[in-house]
């Protein structure tokens, strides 16, 4: 089974950025963490990672998924509470696609209590930060 995780935009800063809510590992640091303990338990699952700070580059591999995984974790991060587009690729692809946010979004900002890809998403994990990617690829195994 191959998996794709998918950061959206700022999430390169994690470890950086306001570690009182994100932590302060950044996410490459966690997805080796990630890779080697299920290397360990499932070895026939293939972990892969990127990162974007552009809408159309989160559309983009969503749009390749159908060919490529059997599944993707997306935090999308903004773009949740913004994109109709990003929602729309969702919509129009097979893969199943778990919605992950490291903090409780509805414990923050009114703005953030909204999700466009919520009704398109297989799942939505909630705050449980990083721990959010672990629960959303159990839920694909």
């Amino acid at each position: 089974m191959k998996l794709h995780i998918l950061n959206g935009p700022n999430l390169n800063r994690l470890g950086l950025r306001e570690p009182h809510i994100y932590g302060a590992t950044t996410f490459e640091m966690y997805f080796k963490e990630l890779q080697e303990k299920y290397k360990k338990l499932y070895p026939e699952l293939e972990l892969s990672y990127s990162q974007s700070n552009h809408e159309g580059d989160l559309i983009d591999v969503i749009h390749s998924s159908e060919q490529n995984y059997q599944g993707i974790v997306l935090n999308a991060g903004a773009y949740t509470h913004t994109s109709v587009a990003i929602a729309d690729a969702i919509k129009s692809v097979t893969t199943p696609v778990v919605e992950v946010h490291i903090s409780n979004t509805f414990a923050r900002e009114s703005f953030r209590h909204h999700s466009y890809l919520s009704p398109n998403a297989s799942g939505i994990i909630v705050g449980f930060g990083l721990k959010s990617y672990q629960l959303a690829i159990e839920s694909f195994l």
